[in-house]
């Protein structure tokens, strides 16, 4: 059961940014393993387990990324992340490219939300197709959204307009990928097991979003 991070988990990603080499990390292993992987594991179970009993049907999976940076990809950078997340949605290839509800923690900031990052050209085609075909589908989800205040809509525009719909849908029918946050700096929230419940309680506003976005993955070919 999570019950909180600590002070020597916020330590611990301080560290990691300002001393990013393989001596301070095997270091500081166990501290990483105690204050940070397992109780953001421990988050995990809880949000997946609320999340797969809304959705029996829908084989969702938990997944805590890697604090190792891929080889592949460092650019300048040391081999570690400054900041760990885990992700609740179905199983694929490229969590990315799917609808995705994620929590993540860096040094001075947490977020959480759900969104996809990287989808397919053909996603996105059938995405504003359903709108053309469908508005009202997604202008009652909105409406719902825009009543709330804990997550915002985010993500990059195409320049150039995909064409016409309503004031109420523009900037939804604009986004090359999007995402709906919530992020902030750190407080006093982190600290305790009612960070899990505050997160299943947006997840919960979240959830339609996620049924209408899955829906389009399946019309998608």
């Amino acid at each position: 059961m999570f019950t909180g991070f600590t002070d020597a988990t916020v330590d611990f990603l301080w560290g990691i940014r300002f001393n990013n080499e393989r001596l301070w990390f095997e270091a500081h292993k166990e501290t990483y393993l105690s204050e940070l992987y397992r109780p953001m594991k421990d988050l995990g179970a809880e949000i997946y387990e609320f999340l797969s009993e809304r959705r029996p049907d829908d084989p969702m999976v938990c997944r805590v990324s890697r604090i190792y940076r891929d080889a592949r990809r460092l650019h300048g950078r040391g081999p570690y992340k400054d900041h760990l997340w885990f992700c609740v949605e179905r199983p694929s290839e490229d969590w990315t490219t799917r609808p995705t509800f994620w929590f993540e923690l860096g040094p001075d900031y947490y977020s959480f939300g759900l969104g996809f990052w990287s989808p397919a050209a053909a996603l996105m085609e059938t995405y504003r197709k359903q709108i053309d075909a469908h508005p009202e589908e997604l202008s009652k989800l909105v409406r719902q959204f825009n009543r709330q205040s804990v997550f915002t809509l985010d993500g990059p525009e195409y320049a150039r307009s995909k064409g016409q719909t309503s004031d109420l849908l523009r900037p939804w029918y604009q986004k090359k990928s999007l995402s709906l946050r919530w992020e902030g700096p750190l407080d006093e929230r982190i600290f305790t097991s009612a960070l899990a419940e505050d997160i299943i309680a947006g997840f919960k506003t979240l959830i339609p979003f996620y049924h209408y976005f899955n829906k389009l993955v399946a019309l998608t070919p």
